[in-house]
């Protein structure tokens, strides 16, 4: 289902484009029309550059403090594919591309984003040839998705386990028994 409707979004969306490309430039005029796409993809990188910096500064303040970047690395990929967005030329992506590099609303796509992959991996769970990784609440490890609230500080391998808060995982120690004693080397290969 997903890649249909991504076929249908990249045949639907050059057409959408061009039309309102038309549509604008019978309005307010061709020369005008090209000036006001010049004038977004500066505004765009201008704009993507800022937020990268931000982001940086953010990201590296995450990963000197501990921290699981989780929300800064998402605000990245959001602000790269808001500024391939901004300077590809037309008008409804440079609409796209705004709303997922300004600060105002990119809160609003991290969520959207965050469901995305939640729906996408929880598809390619349900038909892993291993089973799916589900457990029987339908949840990761007794956690709803992903994100601080799913997989956390705790780790992958701690989530839903009682008395795990700290993040330490606990280890049993044992000894391997050996039943058919001792080997001084390969065991030579059995006859049929």
């Amino acid at each position: 289902m997903l890649r249909i409707g991504l076929f249908l979004a990249f045949l639907a969306l050059p057409v959408l484009e061009i039309w309102f490309l038309i549509q604008v430039g019978s309005v307010i005029g061709g020369w005008q029309t090209v000036g006001l796409l010049i004038v977004a993809a500066v505004l765009g990188v201008w704009l993507m550059r800022r937020e990268g910096r931000r982001t940086w500064a953010a990201l590296q303040s995450a990963i000197g403090s501990g921290r699981m970047p989780d929300r800064e690395l998402a605000d990245a990929a959001l602000i790269m594919g808001g500024g391939a967005m901004l300077l590809a030329p037309g008008f409804l992506s440079d609409v796209f591309g705004l709303f997922l590099i300004l600060p105002v609303t990119r809160p609003v796509a991290r969520r959207w984003l965050t469901w995305f992959l939640d729906r996408w991996v929880r598809s390619l769970a349900a038909r892993s040839p291993y089973g799916p990784l589900l457990d029987h609440t339908g949840t990761f490890g007794g956690r709803e998705g992903f994100g601080p609230e799913g997989f956390g500080p705790e780790g992958f391998g701690a989530a839903g386990r009682p008395g795990s808060g700290n993040g330490r995982v606990r280890v049993v120690h044992g000894e391997v028994i050996d039943d058919e004693g001792p080997s001084d080397g390969p065991k030579p290969p059995a006859r049929r």
